[in-house]
């Protein structure tokens, strides 16, 4: 069994915290200005695995052979159309809208990578939204901030507690990181909880 140093390619404060519950050590490490676009022609269900990838091949280079990547994305998607991070608040006002009163699906690409091996998969839940009132949307914009926020919400925020009425599949996929997912992916390493 090999041991590796985690990184978390990563500077979420959502992710931190989810793999951090998986009681593994790891640091953050950062590499500014990845390429995050995607071929127009791409499936929708691809783009967070494709993202994913364009992020692990830029780490690939720099990790020591006892280092193990671990990048991600996540996005919103709603039919055919992908919300990405709002604008600004009008923008969230907008993506809120939409998502009032329908499901959408959240998916999130991770690729775990070391010098020798590469396990990548994609999760997607589906997240249903009650009618949402204009009220309930500009308290939490304005309340939340959500700007770094895929489809301007996040599940473990006020939103969430008052919005969501339905949750079919990962709940931690919808903050950003398939735990349970990268937790059998990293043990197919060897790695384990300390």
């Amino acid at each position: 069994m090999k041991s590796y140093k985690i990184i978390l390619a990563s500077n979420s404060p959502r992710r931190k915290e989810l793999l951090a519950g998986l009681d593994v050590q790891f640091e953050v490490r950062i590499i500014k200005g990845i390429d995050e676009s995607y071929p127009a022609t791409l499936p929708t269900k691809e783009i967070a695995g494709y993202i994913a990838q364009k992020k692990a091949a830029a780490y690939r280079e720099t990790i020591a052979n006892d280092e193990l990547v671990i990048t991600a994305d996540t996005i919103v998607v709603l039919g055919d159309e992908v919300l990405g991070k709002p604008k600004d608040a009008a923008d969230a006002r907008r993506m809120l809208h939409e998502l009032s009163g329908k499901t959408h699906q959240v998916i999130t690409g991770v690729v775990l990578t070391t010098k020798e091996q590469q396990k990548h998969f994609s999760v997607v839940s589906n997240v249903t939204f009650k009618e949402l009132a204009d009220s309930e949307i500009d308290y939490y914009v304005d309340t939340y901030k959500p700007m770094d926020k895929a489809g301007a919400y996040g599940i473990q925020e006020w939103i969430g507690y008052v919005g969501v009425t339905r949750l079919e599949g990962s709940y931690f996929n919808v903050m950003g990181l398939p735990v349970q997912r990268i937790y059998e992916a990293m043990s197919s390493f060897g790695i384990q909880s300390k």
